[in-house]
């Protein structure tokens, strides 16, 4: 028996089989190549995602994070509404008892000249996306008074009157009146007079009467009609409407 050749033949048989272990690296680089793939899919996904998400919410369907409890019992902190951009956009302006959002540049606050060129787009966007909260600009408040009308408050029972016609407001914060701070206005043509629902605790076009503009919104700062709340599950759908101002006079027929 040749032992050298069957020492040659163990040998030979013990060494890698280059052909497996390239095709082993074959299969980790294609699983590499599969897997940066897969994330580049996922990155670009995302970033098609969230560019139709803010055409949408720049034209269509804006979500809108409430941050404070001025809209209370109607809105809530953390109720996050879907704003119908649309509701103003084809010649309809906003009428008496809608909740809307509003940029409040010029009526409620003052034009921001130091606005921050790096931050404020991205604030800008994530809370357009409604991930954060609105601009300091931006308020939802109920429309209490249009063009013309002429609103007074109070009566002996805390109620206001539009255009000589006294309205019972459900919708207030339990325990609050029409407002604690008497006021007699008439809404220029073009503008908007609004309230929060918790007259208490809203800052509004109240609290702006001796300021450029008298605390009146005009209507093209307005954003849309909250019609619908997306967050929390337990409080999604529409938002309730109101016949409070239902039997209120047109400006100018007022009675009384």
């Amino acid at each position: 028996m040749d032992t050298q050749a069957q020492h040659a033949e163990r040998d030979r048989s013990s060494e890698p089989d280059a052909g497996a272990e390239e095709g082993s690296r074959f299969s980790r680089t294609r699983a590499r190549f599969a897997a940066a793939l897969s994330w580049r899919r996922v990155l670009a996904g995302s970033v098609l995602a969230t560019a139709v998400l803010l055409l949408v919410s720049s034209w269509v369907v804006q979500p809108f994070l409430i941050p404070s409890g001025s809209m209370e019992p109607t809105l809530k902190v953390g109720d996050r509404l879907l704003v119908n951009k649309l509701a103003y956009r084809f010649g309809a302006e906003p009428e008496r008892g809608d909740v809307v959002v509003f940029d409040g540049t010029g009526s409620f606050v003052r034009e921001d000249l130091d606005a921050d060129p790096v931050a404020g787009p991205a604030r800008r966007a994530a809370a357009s996306l409604g991930l954060a909260e609105p601009a300091d600009s931006d308020f939802v408040k109920r429309v209490v008074g249009v063009g013309g009308d002429r609103v007074v408050c109070c009566d002996a029972r805390g109620r206001l009157a539009v255009n000589g016609t006294v309205v019972d407001e459900p919708y207030l914060y339990p325990g609050d009146t029409a407002s604690r701070v008497p006021f007699a206005i008439v809404v220029p043509t073009g503008t908007l007079w609004m309230m929060g629902d918790h007259r208490s605790r809203s800052s509004d076009s109240r609290d702006h009467l001796g300021s450029p503009g008298g605390g009146m919104v005009p209507v093209e700062r307005v954003t849309g009609r909250v019609d619908w709340l997306g967050w929390p599950p337990a409080r999604t759908g529409s938002t309730p409407g109101t016949d409070a101002f239902a039997d209120v006079p047109a400006p100018g027929a007022a009675h009384g």
